[in-house]
């Protein structure tokens, strides 16, 4: 028989710091949720401050049997942080907010994996430096360690890929507690300068929505800050015409970042912006642009663009240049236009892309409508060639369930974007009025909230909205899509070949027999089946 959770919180509490081991019931229900899902509370929350504390809570959860899931910034959907039973320890990572070490002669930065990708920005502001992925919209809150866990994009997407290729190595605390070294480091004599030295442990560990182990320190490659920048803007007549445009641009490497939205999507985002935060946006731009009559410059083409340029933008795409030389980025800015107006597209004022780069960690208010609609996403990964054909299956499956998207008044758009020369993302958006979680209500700003609208809790649009997201997963399966942050809503399992499940379960069995680390995740549970 298992023991109790306060009995379970005494031993802890010999072993690590008293005060970082807490059973306050609101916290645990707030921290076991995510962005869309909320089932059961976690029975007692940890927050370690260093490795060696993690690891001996981890060791202390395993020999008690407790399962023991790591959380990030929870700013998820996948249901990845979310307890499958009572008795769950889960790790809150945000005391490991720590930058270790930047060492710019060997091109690398070590960082506690709690802290936020804009916190680790603001550390290298000022040294030329940063790393080639350098984070997601919702940096502000996201984690190190979950954005490898998921495998996040957008910061540097488009010339360096996911946030995992910027990763040399990781520190790791596996079920039994022990620390595993996945980088050069491991070599005993070594620093952690370079990734590869026999077979890549580093990537055992990434992509994983946790379930190998809790990242307790990551090394990233540093790289140069590029400061000549060009922002351009377009409006296209339809998806076939961006979508055409962004592979192109992406092939090319043209783009630091290359994303757009569809009517839908543009319409909520002029929704939801107000004068204030137009004000905010602006001072960024100008902080950014450099030099006092730069800055004037560009802060008056933005402010007289205003938002009626947009009234009438159908697919709108936005492209971020980042280039060594002004040269450079004129060439690339050229190349951009021509294959955009070759391709149907318009151009336009170019104020997001200028926004968004002036303000790239903002706060997470966009985690719900404009009104304080519940919102979520869904993602499927294709190679260029197949961008239209996914976008065509998703519309069909829409069709298929319009009566309960009439019936329950389910907004539903997309995000494009794409990653490296090789990859285009499309990301369905479902917005429906629905009463907001404790999550949101703690990391909205308190002046956004207290203007929102706010709805009263519709299960039965949730039940709908989940059952659409269920079925484009299996769709997206079928078609051989991949995805991102898998945790529990992609089929992994049943879409990944038997001979390579076999392999991630059997490094499963061996890393954490007992089944402890985050069950459930990638289909990983069961030991026997490796199933939910």
């Amino acid at each position: 028989m298992g023991i109790t959770t306060e009995e379970f919180a005494k031993i802890l509490r010999k072993k690590i710091e008293p005060n970082c081991v807490i059973l306050d019931q609101a916290e645990c229900e707030l921290l076991a949720q995510d962005v869309f899902s909320k089932t059961q509370a976690a029975a007692l929350v940890v927050r370690p401050s260093n490795t060696a504390e993690l690891s001996k809570a981890v060791a202390a959860a395993n020999a008690a049997d407790f399962t023991i899931i790591a959380r990030g910034g929870g700013m998820s959907y996948t249901g990845g942080l979310i307890p499958q039973n009572s008795s769950t320890m889960l790790v809150d990572m945000s005391a490991m907010n720590r930058v270790l070490e930047i060492n710019a002669d060997d091109m690398y930065v070590q960082v506690e994996c709690g802290c936020t990708w804009q916190d680790l920005h603001q550390a290298l502001v000022g040294s030329g430096l940063r790393t080639p992925y350098w984070g997601t919209l919702s940096g502000s809150k996201a984690s190190i360690g979950g954005g490898l866990s998921q495998n996040s994009i957008f910061w540097g997407s488009g010339h360096h890929g996911f946030s995992v290729d910027s990763v040399i190595g990781l520190e790791v605390v596996v079920a039994n507690g022990d620390v595993i070294n996945t980088v050069s480091a491991a070599q005993v004599h070594a620093s952690p300068f370079l990734r590869h030295f026999g077979p890549d442990l580093t990537g055992l560990f990434t992509c994983d929505s946790g379930a190998l182990g809790c990242k307790a320190v990551a090394t990233l490659r540093l790289c140069p800050e590029l400061s000549a920048r060009r922002f351009l803007s377009f409006d296209f007549p339809d998806f076939k015409s961006q979508a055409k445009a962004m592979s192109e641009v992406s092939r090319r490497d043209l783009a630091a970042e290359n994303f757009g939205f569809d009517p839908f999507l543009h319409a909520q985002r002029l929704k939801r912006a107000s004068l204030v935060s137009d004000v905010k946006s602006l001072a960024g731009v100008m902080k950014s642009a450099g030099g006092f009559g730069k800055a004037l410059k560009e802060g008056a083409k933005v402010a007289l663009a205003g938002r009626r340029f947009m009234d009438d933008v159908q697919w709108s795409l936005h492209l971020m240049v980042e280039e060594r030389s002004e040269a450079a980025a004129i060439d690339a800015e050229q190349s951009i236009l021509e294959i955009c107006t070759s391709a149907g597209g318009a151009s336009i004022e170019n104020s997001i892309p200028k926004i968004t780069r002036a303000n790239p960690f903002g706060p997470v208010n966009n985690m719900v409508g404009p009104e304080g609609e519940r919102w979520v996403p869904v993602h499927a990964l294709v190679p260029h060639s197949k961008a239209r054909d996914i976008y065509d299956l998703s519309s069909a499956i829409f069709a298929k369930h319009q009566n309960s998207i009439d019936k329950y008044d389910i907004g539903i758009g997309y995000l494009l974007a794409t990653v490296s020369t090789n990859c285009f993302v499309l990301e369905p958006v479902f917005f429906w009025p629905d009463e907001l979680n404790e999550l949101h209500r703690h990391s909205l700003e308190p002046e956004h909230l207290k203007q929102l609208k706010g709805f009263s809790a519709d299960p039965e649009a949730r039940a709908a909205v989940t059952k659409i997201r269920e079925d484009l997963a299996t769709a997206y399966r079928e078609f051989g899509a991949v995805h991102l942050q898998i945790g529990k809503s992609y089929q992994y399992r049943d879409g990944l070949k038997a001979e390579s499940y076999a392999v991630v379960q059997s490094i499963k069995n061996f890393l954490d027999p007992k089944c402890l680390i985050n069950p459930g995740v990638l289909g990983l549970n069961s030991i026997k089946e490796g199933v939910v």
